[in-house]
C-alpha cells in the first residue's frame, strides 16, 4: 500500500509517499481503507525529531493520528463491525495510509451526511479539546478564554464550551476574527495590548483558559485567572507544569469520540477544513500546519475518490 512517511527527521521536504506492506486485521482488530487522514501540529513535531512519550519510532516512520474510511476486513470475534460500515478512528503514527488496523474500540460510525474532509480530520483535535475542557471542569456561567481560537482545537473547544453553557473569548489573527465570529467567541486580535483588550471583553474576569499558542498566551493567562488548576496548556507543557498549570493531554475513547459525534449529529458543532491536499502532497500539507494561522485542519485526501459518503 501507499503511504506518507520519513526516513530522517527533518522539515515538510522529508515526506514521501512510500510502499510497504499492506496491514491484515487481527483477531479483535477491523482494517479501514482510509479516505482521508487529518495533519496536525503533534505529526509535525514527530517528523521535526520528538519522539512521544511510550511511542517507538521505526523507518519508514509513517504519519497521521486520525482518518476516516471504509471498513474492508474485520478480524475474528468482532461482531459490533461490519465490512463496509464507514467509520471515523484514530490510529497514532499510522493513519496517512491507503490502510490502517486498529482495535474496533478506535471507531465510531461516521454520519452519512458527515463529508469526508470533516471525518477524516475529526478524532484527533476534537477529542483533544473535549478532553481539556472536562479537566478545565468548564461549565455553565464560565467565562473561558481560548488563545488560538481558529486553530484544529480552538475552533472544537469553542463551540463545546458554549454546549456547557460557557461564554467564550477567543484571540486569534486580524485575518481569523470574523471566523472565531462565526463560531460564537467574541474575538480579539494578538499583540501588544492584548491583556486589557481581554477585559475590555470581560469585565468581571476571566474564570478558566485554554492555552494552545504558547508564549506570552500563557503568561496572559496566569495575570487573568486566579485557579492556576483551571488554565489548561496545549502547548509549553514542560513549564506549564513547572507553574502549576494544567498540561493538557488527550485521552481518546471510542465513547468521547461518539460524544463529540452525537453533538455533531444535533447540529451543535460546525467542523471546518481549510485545505485538502492529495496524498502526494503530504510535504505542502505539513508546510501549511508549520506556518500556523490556518482555519480549523488540514486535511490528506489518501484515496483517489471517496468509495461512499461523498
Amino acid at each position: 500500500m501507499r503511504a506518507a512517511a520519513f526516513y530522517t527527521s527533518g522539515g515538510p521536504e522529508v515526506l514521501q509517499v512510500v510502499e510497504v506492506d499492506t496491514p491484515e486485521a487481527g483477531p479483535g482488530e477491523v482494517r479501514v481503507r482510509v479516505q482521508v487522514a487529518g495533519v496536525q501540529p503533534y505529526d509535525s513535531a514527530v517528523r521535526s525529531g520528538w519522539t512521544p512519550p511510550g511511542q517507538n519510532l521505526h523507518v519508514p516512520q509513517i504519519v497521521g493520528n486520525d482518518f476516516a474510511g471504509v471498513v474492508d476486513q474485520v478480524g475474528a470475534g468482532i461482531t459490533s463491525v461490519h465490512t463496509g460500515d464507514e467509520v471515523i478512528g484514530w490510529a497514532m503514527l499510522a493513519s496517512c495510509a491507503e490502510y490502517v488496523v486498529v482495535p474496533a474500540a478506535h471507531l465510531v460510525a461516521k454520519p452519512a451526511g458527515m463529508p469526508w474532509p470533516q471525518a477524516g480530520t475529526l478524532s484527533a483535535s476534537a477529542q483533544t479539546a473535549h478532553t481539556a475542557l472536562e479537566d478545565l471542569k468548564v461549565g455553565a456561567g464560565d467565562t473561558l478564554l481560548v488563545h488560538a481560537a481558529a486553530g484544529g482545537v480552538g475552533t472544537i473547544a469553542v463551540q463545546l464550551a458554549q454546549v456547557a453553557g460557557a461564554t467564550v473569548i477567543g484571540t486569534a489573527s486580524p485575518a481569523n476574527q470574523e471566523y472565531v465570529r462565526s463560531l460564537g467567541a467574541t474575538p480579539t486580535t494578538y499583540g501588544d495590548g492584548l491583556t486589557g483588550r481581554i477585559l475590555a471583553l470581560a469585565p468581571r474576569g476571566i474564570d478558566v483558559a485554554l492555552d494552545a499558542a504558547g508564549g506570552e498566551a500563557l503568561d496572559i493567562s496566569l495575570d487573568l485567572v486566579a485557579n492556576r488548576e483551571r488554565i489548561g496548556a496545549l502547548v509549553d507543557l514542560d513549564r506549564a507544569e513547572e507553574l502549576g498549570v494544567l498540561p493538557v493531554r488527550s485521552r481518546r475513547s471510542a465513547e468521547r469520540l461518539q460524544a463529540i459525534v452525537d453533538t455533531y449529529r444535533a447540529g451543535k458543532l460546525t467542523l471546518t477544513v481549510s485545505e485538502i491536499y492529495p496524498l502526494e502532497q503530504i510535504g505542502e500539507a505539513h508546510h501549511r500546519v508549520d506556518t500556523g494561522h490556518s482555519r480549523g485542519k488540514i486535511a490528506v485526501r489518501v484515496q483517489a475518490a471517496p468509495t461512499a459518503g461523498r
